[in-house]
Parts: C-alpha cells; structure tokens; sequence
C-alpha cells in the first residue's frame, strides 16, 4: 500500500503476519483468517474539468457532498434530473391551487344564486302584502268617498264672502277626480310586479334582442308548490312514472334497471331479497325479472327477438298438392339382436362386416326398393345401452317401427326401451323375431313376453303384425317387407314435393376432407342443391348432397336420406332443417338461436340461491373428479358417450366431461387436457400430427377407441381407482391374562394363555374388561419363556406388553387382530 493515499498498514496486535487475523476459541483452539481491505477509490478531477467547473457552479459547490465514482456530466444529469422533478411539482402544486380556487368560485357562485333566489321570494312575498295592504286601503277610501257623497252639500264660499269682494272660481270636479284614478292605475301597475309575464317573450324583447327566456309559468308553479308543502312541513316526492317495460327471454340485469329507469343497487338488492346472488352483469331469466318489474311498479310487456324466424314459412299444404312418399321405417331393438344383419339381408349389403366389434354405434339411414317397385327408407338404430338419444330421435321422425327380437334371447332391456320410444311417438308397431333358424329359438316365448308390454301380436288375436325371420338364411323377409308395405297403405302417407324443404338431421359429423357434413330426412318438400338453409345454430348453402350409396344427386324429395355437404358449423342431432330465401336471413336466424342458447345456459348458471352454493360446495367436499375430454367421429356418438359418463360414478367419485366434440383430436384439446390434467377420450378419431408431437411433449395420454364398451369399462376402471381402499379387519386370535407383572425397563407385561386362534408380533389387539373395549393399540413385546417370539399358537402361554399403556389386570381379554385394504370398484 502507498503512503501517499493516507492510510495505514494493516497490522495485528499479536504480531502476526499483515493480513491475517488469528482468531482464539474455548479449549485453547486458535484459528488464522485472511482479511482483505478494500480502499475507496477517490476520483481526482483532470485538468479540463475547470471549465465545467466554472460553468456548473452548484456541481463545484457540491463537490465535497458527491458520492465516489460520479463525474461531472453525470452529477449534471442527475442534478437536471431533480430540478426537472421540482419543477413538475411546482406545476402540479399550481394547478392543484388553481382547480382549488375554481372549484371555491363555483361553490361561492351557486351559494350567491341561492342566496339571489331566496331574497326574491322573500321580495315577492313583501310585495304581495303590500299590494294586498294597497288594496285594503283603496277598498276604505272608496267607503268613505262614498259616504261624503251621501252627505248634504255645505254653503257655497260666494254666499259666504264679504260684498265687494269678487269670488274665486271653485275647481271643477271632473278633472280632480281624474287625476285621482290616474295616480291609483299607475300605483296599482307600480305595485303590480309578479311576474307574471316574465317567462314570455315579446315582440319588442325580440327586437331589442333580450330574449333571454326564464322560467315558465308551469315551472315556477311547481316550485311554489314544493315550497309551499316544505313550509307546511311536508315530504317532498316525485311522482312515481309508471313505465312499460320490454321483457325479452332473458336479460341483463343492468339492462333491467335501465329499461325501469331505476338504479341498479336497488334491483340487484330485491334479487338478493329474493335469494338470488346476482351482479349487475349476470343474465336472469324473464319470469325472475317479471317479479322485479311487477314489485317496482312497473308494467311487463314480454317481447321475443323470435320475430326473425317468422321468415321461415309455415305452409298449409293443400290436399291436391299432396302426394304419396315413401315410409320412413325405423329397426329397433336389444343390441346384438340382429338389427343391421337384417337389413343388410334386405338390402344385399355387408354394413356389420365393417363395424367395430360387429355392433352398430352410429344411425344410419338407407333407402330399399322392393319387389312391387314401392320405395322404403330404413333408419338403422344402435341397440347399446348408451344411445338412448339416437333412439328416441328415431322414433320421433319414423312411420313405421320394426321391432326386432332375438328368438333365443326374448325381450331384453333395450327392447322394453324401443317399445317405450315407440308408444310415446304414437306409431304404429312391427314385431320381426329374428334368428328364427337356430336350434334354441322360440318364437312363442318372444309373444308371450311381449304380453307383459301390452304388445299383443296377431297370432295371439292382436293387433300388431308379427313376422319369423332369419337374416343368416333370408327366411321371412319378402313377408317383412309385404307387411311394411301393407301398413304404409294403411298409413296413406302423403307430402307435398312442390313447396320449401324441411328436414331433420339424423346424425352429423366433421369430415377432414369434406367439412361439416350432416344426414338429413328430408320430410316435406324438395331439398335441392345451391338452397340456402338454417339448421338449428348453424346455417349453409347446399353445395353437394348424396344418397345412402354415396352416388351424387341433385336434388331428395319427402322421405329421402342425403348427407347435405356445405354447412359452416356441426349442428345437432335432431335439429330440424329448414329452406330460407337469402344468406342475410339465415345468418341472422342462427345468430339469433346462437344468442338464446347461449343466454339460457347463462341464466342457468346464474339462477343460484346462496343455500344451493353452500349445499354444492359441502356435498362437493369429499368428491373426487376425474375430469376426460371427449372426441367422436359424430355428433350422436359424443352425445352417447356424454350420456354414458353421467352414469358412471357414486357418491365419492364421479366423472367430469370438460369437453366433448366432433372431428380430429386437435392442439387445442391437447392444451385443454394439458391445464386440466385430463385424458383425451378419442372415439373412431385420431389425433392430428402437431396434436400428437404437443402431448408427448407435455405428457397428456390419448386414447383411442372403436367400441363403446371398452370406452365406458375403462373409465370406470380409471374412476374407480379413485376410491378410498376399504379397511378390513379379520380377527385372528384371543388370549386371556392369568398374572401381571412388573419387569423393570419394560412396565407390566401380561402373563396369558392363548385361548383361540394365533397371538402375533405385528397385528393390532384391543383389550377388553367386561366384554367392553378399552384400550386399542399394538404390542410392545411378545416372549415365550425369556424369548421374544413373532406369533404364539393357541393352548400355549406367552407374556404381552402393550405400547404406552400399563392398565392391564388379571382376568382381562386380549383380541388380537390385523387391517387388509381391500381395492374397491365401481358397480
């Protein structure tokens, strides 16, 4: 180190070496540290800094005041840096000041309009009172003019003056009295000054440009009324305007308060009187805001904004317009009864070679001509549990339903089911007992079943045609089709092909190559390509259709099954199709059905009472989710499937769809199931190649399946691990206690006699004293003689010693036992 920077030499007083520190510890122990000294650098200032000396004097004068390291131009920024700082606060301060003193002019403005306006009230009241006074005085003088009239006359002055003296002519009366009423116009119009034309404009006002309008008459009417029921010390009330409110289906509730012209605290506190936790931003349904609108006072007058669909025509047909259509014929029936085998027999096709797991997952629909030429559309339903949508959906939109039974199997509960779907669509019923060839059939087991379902067949003097079939051997289809044929005619089935087409969609899906692609019935009508439609939320203009066989057609007439290829969305099963004139209309249509959807779900969620979310929240408690998204190749598949879901779970465990939707597995489910923690469910779908490279990044599983019961077994295995193993206790001996001792280290220790079963080392004993429990806990030891053992048989004597308690007496019972898990499933 330099002796010139003014410091000194690092030393220690023990004499050690400079720059080591020895430190000293108990015991005698001793211990060198290194010590680094670090010099503050002191900046000399160069020779040009001179002039910026000279020229930042305050940086010079603070020279001895600057921190290490800061040179001139920066100490100069900083410096600016301040000065700019207070000066800003200058300007805020200033205008701070003069918003201040604008703000006391205008409140020493409407305190001096107050104040003007209280002085002329109390002037007008002054004046009133005068001019009454004025007007009481002129009533007495006109009293006592008029008594003085009534009086006799005195001695004119002539008589009375001396003779020689001419006499002065007397005033004439006339004109005195004159003068007189002149003062008294013009002190009545001075003292008249009540304003009462102060509110008209004039025409010389006009002229003279002043005016400048007051008050009306009606205004200043009002306000003496108010201050006339404030000095009687009366409540000063507006009058309550009465309004006709448009209630729409639903509704915002700052909306409401705006259409009532009320604030929107007070509606929000009458919903939440009413149980309903609401903000002002929450949608509420329109039977709720009734209730609001009818307590404020208010008149209900319901609108719909369902006045868009009126475009869509609803023709009376007339009967020379009608002519006859092909049935629409539904198979129903258990699953694995032989549904598509039959009509795959009818048909001459091979449908079930391609299905997975040889069972039918997807509706499909197909058109047969039979033997007389006549046309007849099948509809081909699955008979899974899981689609009880597609089901009811064909039944609703069918003619004539087929009911296919298995001879070997009778009535199962998929076949109570389509015989529910059937009565609750009122159509008219066709009994096919199927698999009539094998050897274990009975056809008249089947009819007598169907007895217990009041379907009672012809054979058994019914009314419901009944036919043996076979579709391995093709017995008894020309009599199905026959008896088809037969109850069409019955049906006199007619539409009219001339008119605007109407449909409902059978199943729908989102095709990689073609888009959304829906199959539709058409119904009435004829559908033909390049028609603009609406369907349900979506909308779309025909750009291709084609039939069951996949062959492109033109147009469909009533009862023919078309895939419509050209829509902009994937509407839902069982939505229904309708022909509009132009795109504007079914754009705004499918927005309008869009918006009340969504508003619907909305006000669901909202109409909550605080009660159902405690409630939800404590029964949610102790409830594991296992949350899945769902992909189907169509839309019946993934509704199926949803449905199947619900189903699965108890009150432990239950499983959540997050998402369900159809076509290809995309990133965006990736990202989903990745920020849920979700596996993705694929059904007949595949994931796309970014979708596939994203989850293994991110770790998420996807599975893919082609049968319904795998999906739905695996879940379930899946759900069920969730659940909580079950304890299970098997008691695996008792033992009795002769003796208790004392062994020093140890505590009491039990002499006992093994009296039933096995003492073990490791299993769990209770003590028992009177047959009643009173201790639970493990054992400290076990010994036979001196030795410690692991398990002592039954006869034979061993000393026990329980873990942290000592409460042990002759004659008590020991029950010795041990806890197995036991993994629970799903029913």
């Amino acid at each position: 180190m330099s002796d010139s920077d003014g410091k000194k030499t690092l030393g220690v007083r023990t004499g050690s070496r400079p720059g080591n520190v020895k430190q000293s510890f108990s015991h005698g122990r001793t211990k060198n540290v290194v010590v680094e000294t670090k010099r503050k650098r002191i900046v000399v200032p160069k020779p040009g800094a001179t002039k910026s000396a000279a020229v930042s004097p305050a940086v010079a004068g603070k020279s001895s005041r600057r921190p290490a390291g800061i040179s001139d131009t920066e100490m100069d920024r900083r410096l600016k840096a301040v000065q700019a700082a207070r000066a800003r606060e200058a300007e805020e301060a200033e205008k701070r000041a003069a918003e201040e003193k604008s703000r006391a002019a205008d409140r020493e403005r409407r305190r001096a309009e107050i104040e003007a306006k209280e002085r002329e009230e109390k002037e007008r009241e002054e004046r009133a009172k005068v001019k009454a006074a004025e007007v009481e005085q002129k009533r007495v003088e006109a009293e006592e003019a008029a008594k003085r009239a009534a009086a006799p006359a005195p001695e004119p002055a002539a008589a009375k003056a001396p003779r020689g003296v001419p006499s002065k002519p007397a005033p004439a009366a006339t004109p005195r009295k004159t003068d007189r009423e002149r003062d008294q116009r013009q002190n009545r119009n001075k003292g008249r000054d009540d304003g009462r034309r102060s509110g008209k404009l004039t025409l010389n006002q006009a002229l003279r440009g002043g005016g400048d309008r007051h008050r009306s008459m009606a205004a200043m009417k009002r306000k003496q009324e108010r201050a006339r029921l404030k000095a009687l010390g009366g409540s000063v009330e507006r009058e309550k305007v009465v309004r006709d409110v448009q209630l729409p289906e639903a509704i915002v509730v700052s909306e409401l308060a705006n259409r009532m012209a009320e604030r929107v605290g007070d509606v929000v506190k009458s919903l939440m009187t009413m149980g309903m936790m609401v903000t002002q931003n929450e949608t509420i349904d329109a039977d709720t805001a009734e209730l609001i609108i009818e307590e404020f006072g208010h008149k209900v007058v319901r609108v719909s904004d369902a006045d868009v669909e009126d475009v869509i025509a609803h023709i009376e047909d007339d009967e020379k317009d009608m002519k006859p259509r092909p049935p629409v014929i539904t198979v129903m029936g258990h699953v694995d009864h032989g549904k598509t085998s039959l009509l795959d027999a009818i048909r001459k096709s091979k449908v079930v070679a391609g299905e997975a797991g040889g069972i039918t997952q997807h509706i499909g629909a197909y058109q047969v001509t039979a033997d007389d030429g006549t046309l007849q559309t099948f509809l081909d339903t699955p008979g899974h549990a899981a689609f009880t949508s597609m089901r009811s959906r064909g039944a609703q939109v069918t003619d004539i339903v087929v009911l296919v039974v298995a001879a070997d199997d009778a009535v199962m509960p998929q076949t109570i089911e389509a015989i529910n779907h059937a009565k609750a669509a009122n159509v008219p019923m066709i009994v096919a007992i199927n698999k009539i060839d094998r050897h274990e059939a009975n056809a008249d087991k089947v009819r007598t079943d169907l007895l217990q379902h009041e379907i009672i067949v012809e054979k058994l003097s019914g009314d419901v045609q009944d036919v043996e079939v076979s579709a391995i051997t093709g017995q008894g289809l020309d009599q199905l089709l026959e008896a088809i044929s037969l109850q069409a005619e019955i049906l006199e089935l007619h539409a009219n092909p001339d008119r605007a087409a109407q449909g409902a969609v059978i199943e729908a899906k989102l095709d990689v190559g073609r888009g959304p692609v829906a199959t539709v019935l058409v119904q009435n009508g004829t559908l033909r390509q390049g028609d603009i439609f609406v369907v349900g939320e979506q909308w779309g203009k025909v750009r291709a259709m084609e039939d069951d066989k996949g062959a492109r057609i033109k147009e469909a007439g009533p009862s023919v099954p078309v895939e419509v290829l050209g829509l902009n969305g994937t509407p839902e099963a069982g939505d229904v199709l309708n022909v509009v004139d132009t795109e504007a209309q079914a754009r705004e249509i499918a927005e309008y059905r869009t918006q009340v959807s969504k508003d619907k779900r909305a006000a669901a969620g909202a109409a909550t009472t605080l009660e159902q979310l405690m409630a939800n929240a404590k029964a949610d408690e102790n409830v594991n989710e296992l949350p899945i998204l769902v992909k189907a190749d169509v839309q019946g598949s993934a509704e199926a499937i949803g449905q199947a879901m619900a189903k699965i779970g108890n009150e432990e465990v239950r499983v959540r769809v997050l998402h369900s939707g159809v076509g290809a597995i995309t990133e965006t489910d990736v990202g989903l199931a990745e920020a849920s923690g979700a596996p993705i469910m694929g059904f007949n779908v595949r994931a796309n190649a970014s979708a596939r490279s994203i989850a293994n990044q991110k770790g998420v599983e996807i599975r893919y399946y082609s049968v319904i019961y795998d999906l739905v077994d695996d879940v379930k295995a899946a759900a069920s691990g969730l659940l909580s193993a079950e304890i299970r206790e098997n008691f695996i001996g008792y033992a009795t206690i002769k003796d208790v001792f004392k062994v020093t280290g140890v505590g009491k220790v039990a002499g006992c006699l093994v009296t039933e079963g096995i003492a073990r080392r490791s299993a769990g004993v209770r003590l028992l004293r009177d047959n009643v429990v009173i201790h639970e806990g493990t054992l400290k030891t076990l010994k036979r003689f001196k030795d410690e053992v692991s398990e002592v048989q039954s006869g034979q004597e061993c000393g026990m010693a329980f873990e942290n308690y000592d409460d042990i007496r002759a004659g008590d019972v020991i029950e010795i036992f041990e806890r197995e898990e036991v993994t629970r499933t799903l029913a």
